[in-house]
């Protein structure tokens, strides 16, 4: 997931080699920005790692540090959410490698009335929710809000 975007809930580390006082952990607040030493307030929400750690990178370089060693990793996903025909409807936490079907499993599994040929995901992309018609064999990201459907017999 190089490419994950960051979003709130998330929980990151920020490593800054031989300076304690530049490490720490931090879940992203809603607001999307966080507050660094030196740097003050800066957006993160919406970025990759690799473009955290060069934002960090070029604020230090510098003025406070000849050449900074920057690492940003991922501690914890922000949770998905499931509703609609499963047992357990509610937010988990994510795991890189779930299905639909593993996560309806993590919510109690499907209802007798699930249809799992009609299933919801609401995921925001580019700062925008849309709404995607998956199968219960897709992958799901962190922050996705999964409705399991009802079938009619």
């Amino acid at each position: 997931m190089s490419q994950y975007q960051l979003g709130s809930g998330d929980k990151i580390s920020i490593t800054v080699f031989g300076q304690k006082d530049l490490s720490m952990e931090i879940r992203l607040p809603d607001v999307g920005t966080i507050n660094y030493p030196f740097l003050g307030e800066i957006k993160i929400v919406g970025l990759t790692t690799a473009e955290v750690e060069a934002l960090i990178y070029n604020g230090l370089k510098g003025d406070y540090l000849v050449d900074p060693s920057v690492l940003v990793t991922f501690l914890e996903y922000r949770p998905f959410f499931i509703d609609g025909e499963v047992k357990r409807p509610g937010g988990y936490p994510y795991q890189p490698g779930l299905s639909v079907n593993k996560a309806a499993a993590l919510a109690g599994g499907y209802t007798d009335r699930a249809s799992k040929d009609n299933v919801i995901i609401v995921r925001e992309l580019d700062g925008v929710a849309e709404e995607l018609n998956v199968r219960v064999s897709d992958m799901i990201q962190p922050g996705d809000i999964i409705t399991i459907k009802q079938r009619f017999f």
